[in-house]
């Protein structure tokens, strides 16, 4: 391959280039990169019912939307929860628009700080961007694609 389309321009570009001439926008690497890709934060769209999530117990992040996991519930633990694209993170969001350690929940006690870990979309919380707060009750907290609200019962 001696060239490559920019993602954001479409500016024909050579192979070799990292950044697009016209525009500077980063240039997608080989097929198969496992490199976290690019998202505009959500601001609307369809999202789930989560009157399920009424029956637990305790606090919880409930997917809204977002990667065919919707209504999906996550219940954190004592200390540290890691949220991210990679398997081994207690909250596993498998889309490339996660990093592989997005975020982490720390609890202590009744209170919820959430902390972005230097990820390239960051974290939102109520559409808000943020490197680290404390959850309050119905928070919407947006990770990649992914919307999720912070259940505190």
């Amino acid at each position: 391959m001696t060239h490559v389309y920019c993602a954001e321009c479409g500016f024909l570009s050579p192979a070799a280039a990292n950044y697009c001439p016209r525009c500077g926008a980063l240039l997608a690497t080989e097929a198969g990169s496992e490199t976290t890709m690019s998202f505009e934060l959500d601001t609307g769209g369809e999202e789930a019912d989560t009157s399920e999530a009424a029956s637990l117990s305790g606090p919880a992040l409930v997917v809204r939307s977002g990667g065919g996991m919707a209504g999906q519930a996550f219940q954190p633990g004592e200390g540290r929860t890691l949220i991210g694209r990679s398997p081994e993170c207690d909250v596993f969001l498998d889309d490339v628009t996660v990093s592989r350690r997005h975020a982490e929940l720390e609890r202590e006690g009744d209170v919820f700080t959430i902390r972005d870990l230097g990820s390239l979309n960051g974290t939102y919380v109520n559409r808000r961007r943020i490197e680290s707060t404390v959850l309050q009750d119905d928070d919407e907290v947006q990770i990649g694609k992914y919307r999720l609200t912070f259940l505190q019962r």
